[in-house]
């Protein structure tokens, strides 16, 4: 199972439009981003996209162009399912799979385009590809949002972008002891007690305590500076 970081960034990415600040400056220079934060999974010669940014048709031409053969949505804002719409015209359009909830706002949108789509409620496992997935819910208020924790069999992956620290028991059960966790940090450890997402600070203290093996921190803002220790980057490739 490989999976790609196609994007890191916040809901605006880094470096964010109009600004001068010494991240976007540095980002500017150096000739990297932030793209909206998603991931790419590959097993099996199949590809599962997990949220479909609006840099979408971006991220698929950095990875080869590879064709999506589904597609998990963890919920309804903008930096994490509007992207969906660059499918048109490019490839055959993927089923999508998301929480009930989640499928019941974003199909309002794109119900024109979707063809297949599968309600999958929260911590019910579902298989593709030879991967099972659960949807697990998470706390990002006010919108309901899921984090997914999917397996091959060999090893256990976590991904929750957009989260505070109050997350359910249940999903706290299903995070800990993961071999790799892609874990929200929004914003430097002075942000302190933000309602919709963890800092930095917070994102490590939780990677800590779920006891997972390897965790990269992403949904970054561009308030974060670059090569912060454990700090995910577009682009990354891990082989598990």
């Amino acid at each position: 199972m490989e999976i790609t970081l196609l994007g890191t960034g916040d809901a605006v990415g880094t470096p964010h439009v109009g600004c001068d600040c010494t991240q976007c400056t540095y980002a500017k220079e150096h000739g990297v981003e932030r793209l909206r934060t998603s991931i790419l999974i590959t097993h099996e010669g199949r590809t599962i996209l997990i949220d479909t940014s609006p840099d979408l048709r971006r991220q698929l031409l950095h990875t080869g162009s590879p064709k999506i053969d589904a597609v998990i949505w963890t919920h309804g804002h903008y930096d994490h399912f509007m992207g969906f719409g660059e499918f048109y015209r490019v490839q055959k359009i993927p089923p999508v799979y998301a929480a009930p909830p989640v499928m019941a706002y974003c199909s309002e949108i794109y119900g024109f385009l979707i063809h297949q789509k599968y309600e999958v409620p929260a911590y019910t496992p579902f298989t593709l590809f030879g991967i099972e997935f659960t949807l697990v819910e998470v706390t990002h208020p006010d919108v309901y949002t899921c984090g997914v924790i999917f397996s091959d069999g060999k090893v256990r992956v976590g991904y929750t972008s957009d989260t505070n620290e109050h997350l359910p028991e249940k999903t706290r059960q299903f995070l800990t002891g993961l071999d790799l966790l892609l874990i929200d940090g929004l914003f430097p450890s002075s942000f302190k007690k933000v309602a919709k997402h963890l800092n930095y600070e917070e994102a490590i203290i939780m990677a800590d305590d779920l006891k997972v093996k390897e965790f990269r921190v992403v949904h970054m803002s561009h308030y974060l500076p670059f090569h912060l220790p454990h700090q995910g980057y577009d682009g990354e490739r891990f082989v598990l």
